[in-house]
């Protein structure tokens, strides 16, 4: 959402920085042909921008949206036709957009010089009167648009630098998340993210064993299927299970970092009340390794891996993630490791519904 969010604030910014520049140029003084075509303009991005971003929030609430892509086809689509509908609606109407006309400073105005000389007033117009002279629908554009600007590239900047909302989209990782709620990230924790790069910088810390992360699904492929549907481009969380350079196996739902059971007590939770055996296939280490990393585990054994899984070695500079509700969650045991380019940020906090404020652990 900080991407177009960006956008947003940067098409809305060229519209105040033009009209500031016709302004400057008097397009706007007696010409009312071209104040109803400009207002028609910004009424067409306003368009633009409540129906692209309608059509993503209504994406967001049904789990569709793809964090991978600026706008969808259909998202445009939805921009567009609310464009064309409510700058041609500003065209027509146009009753706003005639030029005023106001005196300018010192200089008599026609009924004052109906009066008589004695008689004449002279308005002086003050500084905050710059924007005086507009038709009104212009000056209120011009408003408008600075204020958006100023608003929408300030809030573009602190989520994608600094913190973000996250809706919990699934039960995955009950009962840490339920469905339904709402947490900020703290997303400079692992470091500053150069836009539209993967790198960072000024990492205040490193990811450790247990943090619960956001991260960006691990695949380049738009039409890869995983754990049924597409998952390409979505913001998953889940908790790190695994460190680069570690070695991970489930047996019968317990997790060995090492050869070590993990102690996950606090967290955890497993529903049912059986264990899928594991599977009697004979394949290489090798070859389950190769299969793993190129996110296959899942198609080639389905639930077979849900409780015997591995071992597998984390790749360096990648990192293994599961869902603390283990038998409801689609993670890194079927699609494969995570690249640390792809981490986000942290959960810090849920900060609705109010009865669950608090942080999570």
């Amino acid at each position: 959402m900080e991407e177009k969010l960006f956008w947003v604030g940067i098409l809305v910014g060229i519209h105040f920085f033009l009209t500031q520049h016709f302004k400057d140029k008097n397009k706007f003084g007696g010409k009312a042909l071209f104040a109803r075509i400009w207002h028609a303009v910004f009424m067409a991005l306003l368009g633009f921008v409540g129906g692209a971003l309608l059509s993503v929030s209504l994406d967001n609430r049904s789990g569709e949206v793809v964090a991978a892509v600026l706008f969808s086809a259909r998202q445009l689509g939805w921009g567009l036709a609310a464009a064309l509908g409510l700058g041609f609606y500003a065209f027509f109407k146009g009753d706003k957009t005639r030029y005023q006309g106001k005196p300018q400073s010192g200089v008599p105005s026609v009924a004052d010089s109906a009066r008589g000389p004695r008689q004449a007033s002279v308005t002086v117009v003050g500084k905050g009167s710059e924007n005086e002279d507009l038709p009104p629908a212009i000056k209120e554009d011009l408003e408008w648009s600075e204020t958006v600007f100023s608003a929408v590239l300030l809030a573009s900047v602190v989520m994608y630098l600094f913190m973000q909302a996250f809706k919990i989209p699934s039960g995955s990782m009950r009962t840490t998340f339920l469905e339904g709620d709402h947490l900020f990230v703290n997303k400079f924790v692992y470091g500053f993210r150069i836009p539209y790069t993967h790198k960072k910088f000024l990492a205040l810390k490193k990811i450790k064993r247990g943090d619960i992360v956001i991260f960006q699904f691990p695949s380049q492929d738009p039409n890869e299927f995983q754990c049924g549907g597409k998952q390409y481009g979505k913001d998953f969380i889940k908790r790190v299970i695994g460190l680069p350079g570690d070695s991970v196996e489930l047996k019968d739902g317990k997790v060995f970092v090492n050869g070590v059971p993990l102690k996950e007590d606090s967290y955890a939770q497993y529903l049912d009340n059986s264990r899928y055996p594991a599977d009697k296939s004979k394949i290489a280490s090798g070859d389950y390794q190769i299969y793993w990393e190129k996110r296959m585990l899942g198609k080639m054994f389905a639930e077979y891996i849900k409780d015997n899984f591995g071992p597998v070695r984390v790749p360096q500079g990648q990192y293994m993630m599961m869902g603390d509700n283990r038998d409801r969650s689609c993670d890194s045991r079927y699609w494969g490791p995570v690249p640390q380019d792809l981490i986000k940020g942290k959960a810090m906090v849920i900060y609705w519904p109010p009865s669950r404020m608090g942080f999570p652990e």
